[in-house]
């Protein structure tokens, strides 16, 4: 199966890769939520050499995730109730690919519009759950170790993410330290997320995040490979005015 944010499944890609995960919240508290991932030109490029001058890829879509969900009902009546439910929290997911290698772009941006954070799906697993419909997957040949959800109760604003797999994230730390061997890491890697609040913020519980002078978005930046390797470690706490 594939891996989590498909980065797993080529490593060029995985230490070429920028992923962006942008919140937008309202006065109302609604808002929308978008997980951007591109490839890196100049760190790809070091890392493919004379392939990098072969690729014939374009492509250019956009579909909503409840469209294959009626595209391929079929297979989708045969998962479980509980199977059923994560799928449709997906419903309203709107995914845009784009691969050119004429323009060397290649980039995938998954958005969803909320009326609370807290019915966010997990959106850099969308690619994965349409492929599981499309080829009748079972849920549980996913390979994914972790989760992230979001809340905001009481002007406090919480990135929450999980473990679900200790096995597989086991497995994949021995992996991803073993690339440190291989590859200079210095490549642009970065995961970025950048969040907008209709209030000041108050506080922040990682002292790295960066504060607007406006005080009502912050950014933090993070290599992807130490995300992946450590996914608590992105776990976030914002107190907002």
């Amino acid at each position: 199966m594939k891996k989590y944010f498909l980065l797993l499944v080529a490593l060029p890609l995985l230490i070429s890769c920028e992923v962006t995960e942008t919140v937008h919240i309202n006065d109302d508290y609604s808002g929308t939520v978008v997980f951007d991932s591109h490839r890196n030109e100049n760190s790809y490029l070091q890392i493919a050499g004379e392939n990098y001058t072969k690729e014939t890829a374009e492509q250019d879509t956009t579909y909503v995730f409840k469209d294959y969900i009626t595209k391929y009902n079929t297979n989708f009546v045969k998962y479980t109730e509980t199977e059923k439910a994560l799928f449709n929290r997906f419903k309203e997911v709107t995914v845009h690919l784009k691969k050119s290698a004429f323009e060397k772009e290649f980039r995938t941006t998954i958005s969803q519009e909320f009326q609370k954070v807290e019915d966010v799906a997990d959106l850099s697993k969308t690619e994965n759950y349409v492929s599981d419909i499309v080829h009748n997957y079972a849920l549980t040949a996913e390979e994914h170790y972790y989760t992230i959800q979001y809340t905001l109760q009481n002007k406090q604003f919480n990135r929450i993410v999980t473990i679900t797999n200790d096995t597989i994230l086991k497995k994949e730390k021995e992996k991803l330290s073993s690339y440190n061997k291989i590859y200079d890491l210095k490549l642009m890697q970065s995961y970025i997320l950048e969040y907008h609040f209709p209030t000041k913020i108050k506080s922040v519980s990682n002292s790295s995040a960066v504060i607007s002078d406006d005080k009502k978005s912050l950014k933090l930046q993070f290599a992807i490979l130490d995300f992946l390797k450590d996914p608590l470690s992105t776990n976030l706490t914002v107190t907002l005015e």
